[in-house]
């Protein structure tokens, strides 16, 4: 009998395992000092050094409906904002707080016009909120494994009330979920060490957020972290095990599996360049194939790929980036129909690219040239038709001499006339798709 947290997130994740592709969005105060967005941490900031990025935050080229256009272009289907980093800065009007956008020169509520801006281009919208707080009094300082202040003795915690910290950090939950309208992600991030679960109150969190948004689908990280993926993984699932898992900063080497053997939705969350906030400095740009063929991965293992970007402290996402998602868009434009809805094809993994599928058509993904025919493994006898996805165009199942003694596969040429698949259509990624006959 299915677990009733599994067959509930079944549903709720419907959408999710239908648009495999989406964008992240770290943008924060870290942007000025442009070193990334751990930086406050990384350099032991104090308090009184950090509130200095605060007074010159403006976001005068903040324009989320050229970002929103950026993602649609990019053939992206949802989206998540980084409302509030670990730094404890807010990018909406939260009530809870002083330290938040509308009081700095930007002089406004980031989040909502992020909001209207995705919105209006039919892309879905998510949420992310850190659940540690390197800004509240009541979170702990001295000896917590990142805070600013972990090695600074005069920074103890004798006086701090972590339960009052939980109710504040719970009602800023309550602030997103009832101000914002219908959301689609809240992104937690992230347990560690004991500071996981019920530490978080976790399940009367996630009885607020299933009673104000039912719908909403939550990432593992109130159990688990990028190190540990918690019960999410097991038959028997937490209530606050989440709806996806999230591995960081890479692809699952077979996907992700329940303890049962039973498929877990998740997505790979995965930086363009090597950080998730702005950093000058870092020009190591993922390009345009790999990202492209990361997504094909990640769809192949029946998971979603959430690539990230970071503007800058303009609120400008940098020209890079915007150069790889409009490549990528080319070929989604070209190619999407093997991302959308797609999966696991159930076959093994071939020599020459990787297999995506969706009910009974089989996309092949060839990223290098074949000497003689691609073969199709154990599929003679089990294909209606084949045409090249990009352009409709028809491909013949090839007959060739020099197949003969393999009868059990099946076989193509790009190039029947020469009898070769060189050059590639595309040499990115040139998609094949495979209508298999269905059974009598």
């Amino acid at each position: 009998m299915e677990n009733k947290n599994r067959a509930e997130r079944t549903e709720r994740t419907r959408w999710f395992t239908e648009a495999r592709f989406g964008m992240f969005i770290h943008w924060g105060l870290y942007a000025i000092p442009a070193r990334g967005e751990w930086v406050r941490s990384t350099e032991r900031m104090s308090h009184e050094d950090y509130r200095s990025y605060f007074d010159e935050f403006d976001a005068a080229s903040y324009q989320p409906r050229e970002w929103a256009r950026l993602a649609k272009k990019a053939g992206m289907k949802y989206a998540v904002l980084t409302a509030k980093h670990h730094d404890g800065f807010c990018l909406w009007d939260t009530k809870l707080t002083d330290f938040k956008a509308p009081n700095t020169p930007a002089g406004r509520d980031l989040v909502q016009e992020y909001l209207d801006a995705f919105r209006a281009e039919g892309i879905r919208v998510g949420l992310y909120f850190s659940i540690i707080d390197w800004r509240h009094p009541d979170f702990p300082h001295y000896g917590d494994r990142q805070h600013p202040h972990r090695d600074d003795p005069d920074y103890g915690n004798e006086n701090r009330d972590f339960n009052r910290y939980l109710e504040f950090m719970h009602a800023q939950i309550r602030e997103l979920l009832t101000h914002y309208g219908r959301l689609d992600i809240m992104w937690f991030d992230f347990s560690y060490g004991d500071m996981a679960g019920e530490k978080w109150r976790a399940s009367d969190l996630m009885k607020m957020v299933r009673s104000l948004q039912p719908h909403l689908i939550v990432d593992n990280r109130l159990e688990g972290s990028g190190e540990n993926s918690g019960t999410i993984l097991t038959a028997n699932p937490s209530d606050y095990a989440g709806d996806f898992a999230c591995p960081e900063q890479m692809i699952p080497p077979q996907g992700i599996r329940n303890d049962a053997g039973e498929p877990v939705p998740w997505e790979a969350c995965i930086t363009l360049n090597n950080h998730w906030g702005y950093c000058a400095a870092d020009h190591h740009w993922k390009p345009a194939d790999m990202v492209i063929r990361m997504l094909v991965e990640c769809v192949s293992k029946n998971g979603n790929l959430l690539l990230n970007v970071g503007p800058d402290a303009k609120g400008r996402i940098p020209r890079p980036s915007v150069e790889i998602l409009e490549e990528v868009g080319r070929w989604m434009e070209d190619n999407g129909r093997s991302i959308y809805g797609c999966g696991m094809a159930d076959l093994a993994k071939p020599e020459w690219g990787r297999f995506t599928r969706r009910g009974n058509t089989l996309y092949a993904h060839l990223y290098e040239p074949q000497v003689g025919g691609v073969c199709l493994p154990h599929l003679a006898g089990k294909i209606e038709k084949i045409r090249l996805l990009a352009d409709g165009s028809e491909i013949l199942p090839a007959d060739y001499w020099n197949l003969a003694e393999y009868r059990e596969h099946a076989f193509f040429f790009l190039n029947p006339q020469s009898f070769d698949n060189y050059p590639l259509p595309d040499p990115v990624d040139t998609v094949v798709e495979i209508t298999l006959k269905r059974d009598p």
